[in-house]
């Protein structure tokens, strides 16, 4: 018995170093090549996305509604100013909520607060820092930030692919030469992209009026946006 264990654990061991050593199968038709690559695009943003939060608190929800709406106006003001219509802005949340005093142990209720977020596009970047300083010296925003991205990624993401099958095509044409062959047509193809589109956070800092110098943004160059792709790709050989 002892025997037989040491040679079905021997049988294991050897089964699993096989199955370690033998590669992944390929499903490739004959005749064809293979190849996989990876493609990217690099682009400098052509949008801002200039983004704050409308906070107001009352003792009760009418006075802080009240108190919300006079700042989301005065909002809408600074945005004529400076030359955006304030239907251009987009509203990604509302909300009104209680406010409670925990430290009381009835949980008494202190007030309410109403909250909402707003998000403007802003194309010509020199307009970013007069907006963002007339935002905060109104102080009608608890929190800003500064983003940048491309307005029209598809065009970015077709470079990418456009990029990636070229590196996958020498790939494979490297291939062919190696083994006397010649590179014949594309029989088939994958395509996978990866939008590192994030937004990189700006902090804007809240400056009052009397205080002089350049906006945190201004003279830096808004960092570039990249786009990858990855494509597989089955040629035929000639």
């Amino acid at each position: 018995m002892r025997s037989a264990l040491l040679t079905l654990a021997v049988s294991l061991i050897v089964t699993t170093i096989l199955s370690a050593q033998t590669p992944p199968a390929v499903c490739a038709q004959p005749n064809t090549v293979y190849a996989g690559a990876d493609g990217k695009f690099e682009a400098a943003p052509d949008t801002a996305l200039v983004q704050f939060t409308i906070s107001a608190q009352a003792d009760n929800s009418k006075g802080a509604y009240d108190q919300a709406s006079a700042q989301t106006e005065q909002v809408r003001q600074i945005m004529r100013n400076n030359g955006f219509d304030p239907k251009s802005a987009e509203v990604g949340y509302y909300s009104i909520q209680p406010q409670y005093d925990y430290k009381s142990p009835k949980r008494k209720l202190i007030g309410y607060q109403v909250t909402t977020s707003v998000t403007l596009k802003v194309k010509d970047f020199a307009k970013i820092g007069p907006i963002t300083q007339q935002l905060a010296d109104a102080n009608v925003s608890t929190s800003q930030s500064v983003s940048y991205t491309l307005d029209d990624i598809d065009e970015a993401k077709g470079k990418a692919v456009a990029d990636a099958y070229k590196h996958a095509r020498m790939s494979a044409n490297a291939v062919a030469q190696a083994g006397s062959r010649t590179l014949g047509d594309m029989m088939y193809a994958s395509v996978d992209t990866f939008e590192n589109v994030r937004p990189m956070p700006m902090g804007v800092m809240a400056m009052k009026a009397n205080v002089a110098g350049a906006a945190p943004t201004e003279e830096f160059t808004p960092q570039t946006v990249n786009v990858t792709a990855h494509v597989n790709a089955m040629f035929a050989l000639k």
